[in-house]
């Protein structure tokens, strides 16, 4: 009877283990005092920029998401995944919060690990040409000289968008960085492909011709980056999906109709373990998505990149953040 008894006592713990492990994640931040997050190195987004400029985007939304749980106080920690075997703090959940393209997660085999959060950025491929190229949109460079690195998105979206529109380009291909900036700035090949971002960073440095250059509006591609996190804790995942949507309308400036800043999505998470006020901590920390975008890719970094597909639906962008109607 007692061997018996003991048996049901076992199965019953590994019954109630999912129950107990749902607030892990929350719990942890709490007691550690910090919140961890990770993402690709990208300029503007994550990692090291020019001079004057800012962390990164991710950073801020890392921030943000970090004062909502822990308050004014709270610490975060931001990993750089620049190998596959960085990849292991999504797969073992050591970090919280992970900023993720489709093409990261399926490369790491990492869809059954992480819940898709909503999007932090929408990352583009384009080219770039010198400032004084005749080229005003990407069909002016039918039959021209195009670079780009070798097995990249960038080839792909290029290759695919001369296809799709008839037309042909010379094919300049690289495998290092140093050699491909070169020879853009030294015009050998009339446009850059590679992702917006990038050549937003590349554009601040001309080589020795001082080479200025802009970007060409043709976008060849689209693709969020979202605020990924584990499977295992649907709460957590709520936590950072309404921090997100709390930034994004928090930019909505008050009108006669319609309530705006913090108010204009007021949601109360008492019930997931955070205080009332937790929207306030959250703007307070790195502002609204918009103040995030302007420090560290808009006007207010050295990367001048115009909000365009980043900025909401009323200002031709894709976000749409939730709202009571």
């Amino acid at each position: 009877m007692i061997f018996v008894r003991a048996c049901l006592l076992v199965m019953l713990i590994a019954a109630l283990a999912p129950a107990v492990r749902a607030g892990s994640i929350l719990d942890r931040v709490k007691a550690a005092g910090v919140i961890r997050c990770g993402g690709a190195p990208q300029p503007g987004l994550l990692g090291a920029g020019p001079k004057g400029a800012a962390p990164g985007l991710f950073l801020d939304v890392c921030r943000a998401i970090g004062a909502a749980v822990l308050g004014p106080n709270g610490r975060f920690e931001l990993r750089q995944y620049e190998s596959s075997k960085d990849y292991d703090a999504v797969r073992q959940a050591t970090d919280d919060v992970f900023f993720l393209d489709a093409s990261q997660i399926i490369d790491e085999g990492l869809a059954g690990k992480v819940v898709p959060g909503p999007t932090v950025f929408f990352q583009s491929t384009a080219v770039m040409v010198a400032e004084s190229s005749p080229a005003q949109r990407l069909r002016d460079l039918a039959g021209q000289p195009i670079c780009f690195f070798i097995g990249g998105n960038a080839q792909r979206h290029l290759e695919a968008w001369f296809a799709a529109h008839h037309l042909d380009f010379i094919r300049m291909t690289y495998r290092e960085d140093v050699e491909l900036y070169d020879t853009y700035n030294a015009q050998v090949c009339r446009g850059l492909a590679a992702e917006t971002t990038t050549l937003a960073a590349v554009r601040l440095d001309g080589g020795v011709n001082e080479l200025k250059s802009r970007i060409l509006p043709d976008r060849l591609a689209v693709f969020p980056i979202m605020a990924a996190t584990p499977t295992r804790d649907a709460q957590w995942s709520a936590i950072v999906a309404w921090t997100i949507h709390t930034l994004l309308r928090a930019e909505v400036r008050k009108a006669a109709w319609a309530a705006g800043g913090v108010d204009a999505l007021p949601i109360n998470l008492a019930e997931l373990g955070l205080a009332k006020d937790w929207q306030t901590h959250a703007v307070a920390a790195a502002g609204t998505y918009g103040d995030m975008f302007r420090r560290n890719l808009g006007e207010g970094s050295p990367y001048k990149l115009p909000r365009g597909l980043n900025a909401s639906w009323q200002d031709g962008g894709l976000f749409a953040a939730p709202y009571a109607e």
